[in-house]
């Protein structure tokens, strides 16, 4: 929550997940096994870090007689898109062993990135207005 208060939670939401997104997309290009880990073990380290941001902003922004309902809405569609994942990795696996999966994955995240910084970047929590 240090990168939060200094860059704003959408920011840091953004900043870490371009990283990670990037690293993910270059998994399968990667020349060795040993590469290949090693991207994913930066990715594993920046992916999450949007988790207490995301929860923190949602709650900020929502009135509190809403919240309940706002964090299912957001925790409901991740968890939906995650069930349908291995099913489409599956079938993209299934005609290349190329590592498409990841290559869309991670160019999905970075669109849904760059949308979130586009239309959240005016909507700031209390504690971040000056």
């Amino acid at each position: 929550m240090r990168i939060a208060k200094r860059i704003g939670l959408v920011n840091t939401m953004v900043y870490t997940h371009l990283p990670s997104s990037v690293f993910l997309i270059l998994v399968p290009f990667m020349p060795t096994l040993s590469w290949a880990i090693v991207l994913l073990l930066m990715r594993s380290a920046l992916s999450q870090m949007d988790v207490p941001t995301r929860t923190s902003y949602v709650m900020a922004i929502v009135p509190p007689e809403e919240r309940p309902a706002a964090a299912s809405i957001t925790s409901v569609p991740r968890s939906f898109a995650a069930a349908l994942g291995p099913l489409i990795a599956g079938s993209l696996l299934s005609i290349s062993s190329f590592g498409w999966p990841l290559v869309i994955a991670g160019s999905l995240k970075i669109v849904y990135d760059l949308m979130l910084l586009y239309t959240c970047r005016h909507v700031r929590p209390p504690e971040e207005v000056h």
